[in-house]
């Protein structure tokens, strides 16, 4: 994994955002793997601005979401398809129809994640992923268990994350306690993963990811078995 350490969030979020928009002009068809939560917000509004600044084209991009609550509507403002439109989406010329989110309102999750996996391996592997790290670990709704799922997948929030994203809902007990997710597999699969981090709260995690071995207890960990990982933090998260 390649390292880099930037002094806070506002550095963190410029660096990622040139890295993607690197991408995308070296391919500007390629597909784009997207992540939710507080922290890529920040890379967002970059990657809004140099689109509004004619400097990155969106028109070409398909894009592919990691995970979704389950279940919840689309446009319900915590939904991970509303987090999109008013983050990224709405604000540059991406064509809506070739961004994919998980569907959180299915009646049959199992089918939705099987059809989801489907629609990933038919747009083709993304030239670059986007993930953040939660506080224990886990990388989209991976959460740590004993055993991880390869593929898209119906799980079981965590208490410890369903409490990390009650601040986003009015209670905790609105939180959705399931999501569809990608798989560690259906991860490992994008050309390139940049992971960012912020926060002596991320500390931990970061540590355990950076340490050079697997463990399940840390989902964010299984990185390691890819050759091309930009970890994107700042110094809280990196030294604690």
């Amino acid at each position: 994994m390649k390292v880099i350490v930037c002094k806070n969030y506002e550095e963190m979020s410029v660096t990622a955002a040139q890295i993607v928009a690197d991408v995308m002009k070296a391919d500007p068809a390629c597909v784009l793997g997207l992540a939710t939560g507080s922290t890529p917000v920040g890379m967002y509004k970059k990657l809004i601005e140099m689109n509004k600044a004619g400097e990155i084209d969106f028109s070409g991009i398909t894009t592919v979401n990691l995970d979704e609550y389950y279940p919840i509507a689309p446009d319900n403002d915590q939904s991970y398809r509303y987090f999109m439109n008013e983050n990224l989406f709405n604000h540059v010329n991406i064509d809506k129809s070739r961004t994919f989110v998980p569907n959180g309102m299915a009646a049959d999750p199992v089918a939705a994640c099987e059809a989801y996996e489907e629609t990933v391996a038919n747009v083709g592997a993304a030239a670059i992923q986007v993930l953040g790290i939660g506080q224990n670990g886990h990388i989209g709704f991976n959460e740590p268990d004993t055993a991880l799922e390869v593929r898209t997948h119906v799980t079981d929030l965590t208490e410890s994350t369903i409490k990390a994203n009650a601040r986003f809902f009015a209670s905790e007990a609105d939180v959705p306690t399931k999501a569809l997710t990608m798989g560690i597999g259906t991860i490992l699969n994008a050309k390139k993963i940049i992971i960012l981090a912020n926060g002596a709260a991320k500390h931990e995690a970061v540590s355990k990811m950076l340490a050079g071995k697997l463990d399940t207890s840390c989902p964010a960990s299984m990185l390691n078995l890819h050759s091309d990982v930009i970890v994107v933090c700042d110094e809280a998260a990196l030294n604690g």
